[in-house]
């Protein structure tokens, strides 16, 4: 079945970026409403950014460090993550909207990838 996928995680020092991808598994599927999401051990998964096709809204705790966007003739969502934080290690995941046709089938997540950011 479509899921979506994720990817740009990786190991970085305090104060440096990353840019974290999502895309979906098949490129028949359209993403519409996404957002990012995080999750560290012991803790619920929390919201981080959403994006619409008129609005952005950010978790206070990232406003002014991440930036939601997407590019649809790609077919990919993106967050942007600069000035990174210790606070910010998780996994992210990537959630959307899927349509096909103009009709839309649900939501879907991703699997996850890594960020560390280390002090």
């Amino acid at each position: 079945q479509v899921e979506l996928v994720e990817s740009g995680g990786g190991s970085v020092q305090a104060g440096g970026s990353l840019r974290l991808s999502c895309t979906t598994s098949r490129d028949i599927f359209e993403i519409t409403d996404m957002g990012w999401y995080r999750q560290v051990p012991g803790s619920q998964r929390e919201l981080v950014a959403t994006i619409t096709s008129s609005t952005t809204n950010y978790a206070d705790s990232v406003k002014g460090r991440f930036t939601i966007s997407r590019d649809t003739a790609r077919n990919m969502g993106y967050l942007q993550m600069s000035s990174l934080k210790p606070e910010d290690t998780a996994v992210y995941y990537c959630n959307a909207k899927l349509r096909i046709g103009g009709e839309n089938l649900g939501s879907a997540w991703g699997r996850g990838t890594q960020v560390t950011v280390s002090s």
